[in-house]
């Protein structure tokens, strides 16, 4: 009798630079992979999906084909599982254990990872794009979140040393080449989960300002204004000026100028503040610390809000109380022996 192939899948987390809640209006996004991560070490045999975990309780056991609603699974992380062996109609199981080093809660994609890594070990073989779609249609089946394809296309399609800029109306992506000399600093500021946020909300208001004056992708700021919902109007000005810090950050990273990105750091950060409505007290102390930081070209809250991380461009060796992060490569089954 042989021995089961031990199989090993890795996927990064990422730190969204810059592009926040634009990917579900259609519009652009400047994330990049880091080298923190989700690895599951796995046997592939029978038809239950049967796995452990080192940063999540309990025990997660799946039978396949799986038919049933998995965001009603326990333990919670059981749903992102079971949704993505729905997705992709997997009826070969495997076992296996997870680590990994993005905390949960951090707005730095540990569950999109975790889609991915499962995604691959149950044997999707499709392009990146595709592991992204399906994984972002698993979330939603898992949380009920209506959520972007950001995160879930960065994570599968990044490569190592490069930012990802993501086109979320054509699906397209450039990869931009993230220089060594600057730090990209991110620092953990308080838990939070998008399952029962405002995310959702913010994702309707976005749809109403689109149904006054058509994709936000394409208005202008004279047409935002026009908008007669106040809320409406003020989410619709985040996303279209948002949209155009995107360009202009990606045109400043290819030329080198620091300072731009930072200026334009904290005028993203206070649109997702004063008109997005995601930030808290706690993140904005955070990014005033940073901002005022020697060595610090700007900083900002990343993720979807209410918490999780804040994000810095700074001069090399400028913050020690931060994870300094590197632009990784996407997810990927890894060589036997890695």
């Amino acid at each position: 009798m042989t021995n089961p192939t031990v199989l090993s899948v890795h996927a990064p987390g990422r730190v969204n630079l810059i592009g926040e809640h634009t990917d579900y209006t259609g519009g652009l996004a400047f994330p990049m992979a880091i080298d923190r991560g989700t690895t599951l070490t796995a046997t592939r045999h029978g038809s239950d999906l049967v796995l452990t975990s080192d940063d999540a309780p309990g025990r997660v056991e799946v039978t396949l084909p799986f038919e049933g609603d998995p965001s009603s699974l326990e333990p919670q992380w059981a749903s992102f599982i079971a949704a993505v062996a729905a997705e992709l109609g997997s009826t070969e199981g495997l076992e296996g254990h997870l680590r990994s080093d993005i905390p949960a809660g951090a707005g730095l994609s540990s569950s999109a990872a975790l889609m991915c890594v499962i995604g691959l070990a149950l044997g999707f073989e499709g392009s990146p794009l595709e592991l992204a779609q399906h994984a972002r249609r698993a979330e939603h089946a898992a949380t009920g979140v209506p959520t972007g394809i950001m995160d879930q296309y960065c994570i599968a399609a990044a490569v190592a040393g490069h930012a990802t800029l993501i086109d979320c109306a054509e699906l397209s992506i450039e990869q931009v080449p993230v220089p060594d000399e600057i730090d990209i600093a991110v620092r953990f500021i308080a838990h939070r989960t998008l399952r029962g946020s405002s995310y959702s909300d913010r994702v309707d208001e976005c749809a109403r300002a689109t149904s006054e004056v058509g994709p936000l992708r394409a208005a202008t700021l004279d047409l935002v204004n026009a908008i007669t919902d106040p809320i409406a109007r003020k989410r619709a000005r985040h996303v279209v000026s948002e949209n155009q810090r995107v360009r202009d950050f990606a045109d400043a990273l290819r030329r080198a100028d620091y300072p731009a990105l930072g200026r334009l750091l904290r005028a993203g950060h206070a649109s997702l503040r004063d008109d997005f409505d995601t930030s808290t007290p706690q993140m904005d102390a955070a990014v005033d610390e940073l901002n005022a930081t020697d060595g610090v070209f700007g900083a900002r809250m990343t993720g979807g809000g209410f918490g999780g991380c804040v994000v810095a461009i700074c001069e090399p060796g400028a913050l020690q109380d931060a994870w300094i992060v590197t632009p990784s490569a996407g997810a990927r089954v890894l060589p036997p022996g890695d």
